[in-house]
């Protein structure tokens, strides 16, 4: 039974509307922000779990690993706080960006994506990544789940089981280590020890690899079937996907390495995948300065993209002849001379009575009029 109902207000601000998600240890309620006058994501141990006081940690550990992060493919974390129920039962919850759009896990259900979505979503999710690993954190539950797909790009969900990166002692019982997917689970997280990014790049390959296929590159459903890869180290099957650059299905295998030392870091795997690159380039008002030039990524380089036709350029009519202000007083003062001229001459040629001399007759048939003299 959930721990929230419907109208329920926590902390005096965020009043709860409708469950929105559901999973093994925590729920999500769409709710208002009363106070800034925006909809918000409140998430919060499901059931019994909430009695738990070292799952309570979870959420909190949750809360202090998204609040370090600022990337636009991370879903930021507004606020943290405990409800006391009605029971007693004290309820932590984490007030997050709302995000809309559709889990990478529900768009796979009808089939793999085109490889350069997929290119493109992975690339994105390995600089949200790269972004957590700067500062030491390690997501370890990386998979088409955490994934949601939006109109801004992919962004990546829950750090309920992040943890530090680097040397620390591992506390707790041996069964924490196997929280997270069996099926992303690499295989020298079954060893105790410190969390490592490597774990994080295993994951992503597999995600890819789904996105790619339509299924998992090796046939993993359970934690034995995680030993079973670790002892036995069985061969990923190639890619083989129509138009996939060889370079990826590369990247791909080199993210599933048993060995954690050989796989590429999620910076490496963001600037091969072009990770953060805009689809349209935004409108600009103001004077803007060009953009820094990239290497092209492996969506750039393949071959579908080289074949592109390219659109004639469209003709550009010449410019008019523009007249400038000297030019035009010019014929100004040339007219004026001209017609001061005219008048001077019917003076000086006329008889004194002001009346000009007779035209001379001409050879052809007359008209009656006199022609004017010529200036």
């Amino acid at each position: 039974m959930s721990p929230f109902t419907p109208a329920l207000r926590l902390h005096d601000r965020y009043v709860l509307r409708e469950r929105i998600g559901l999973g093994g240890m925590s729920e999500v309620w769409r709710a208002d922000d009363e106070v800034l006058h925006r909809p918000v994501a409140v998430k919060a141990l499901a059931g019994q779990l909430a009695a738990d006081p070292q799952l309570r940690a979870v959420i909190q550990r949750e809360a202090r690993a998204a609040a370090r992060l600022t990337h636009p493919h991370v879903t930021q974390v507004y606020d943290y706080g405990e409800a006391t129920l009605d029971s007693g039962v004290v309820v932590p919850y984490l007030v997050m960006e709302l995000v809309e759009g559709q889990t990478l896990a529900d768009r796979l259900v009808g089939g793999p994506l085109a490889w350069p979505d997929a290119v493109r979503t992975a690339g994105q999710v390995a600089g949200a990544l790269a972004a957590a690993h700067r500062i030491g954190v390690v997501h370890r539950d990386v998979k088409p789940a955490n994934v949601m797909l939006t109109e801004t790009g992919a962004k990546v969900l829950d750090f309920g089981i992040a943890a530090p990166a680097g040397p620390h002692p591992v506390t707790g019982q041996t069964g924490a280590l196997l929280m997270g997917t069996p099926a992303y689970f690499a295989p020298e997280r079954l060893d105790p020890g410190p969390a490592n990014p490597a774990g994080d790049v295993y994951a992503l390959g597999v995600l890819l690899y789904r996105s790619l296929t339509g299924r998992a590159p090796l046939p993993v459903r359970s934690w034995d079937d995680v030993l079973d890869v670790r002892r036995n180290r069985p061969a990923v099957p190639p890619l083989r996907v129509p138009g996939l650059p060889p370079e990826v299905g590369d990247l791909v295998l080199a993210c599933l390495a048993v060995d954690p030392q050989r796989r590429p870091t999620a910076a490496r795997l963001a600037e091969r995948l072009g990770a953060g690159r805009p689809v349209d380039p935004p409108t600009a008002i103001l004077p803007t300065v060009a953009p820094e030039a990239h290497p092209p990524t492996l969506i750039e380089r393949s071959p579908a993209a080289a074949s592109r036709p390219v659109p004639p350029a469209r003709p550009v009519a010449p410019p008019r002849p523009a007249v400038s202000s000297n030019r035009l007083l010019g014929l100004l003062v040339a007219g004026a001379v001209v017609l001061l001229l005219a008048v001077v001459g019917s003076l000086v040629w006329g008889d004194g009575s002001g009346t000009p001399p007779a035209a001379a007759p001409t050879a052809g048939p007359s008209t009656g009029a006199a022609e004017p003299p010529a200036p």
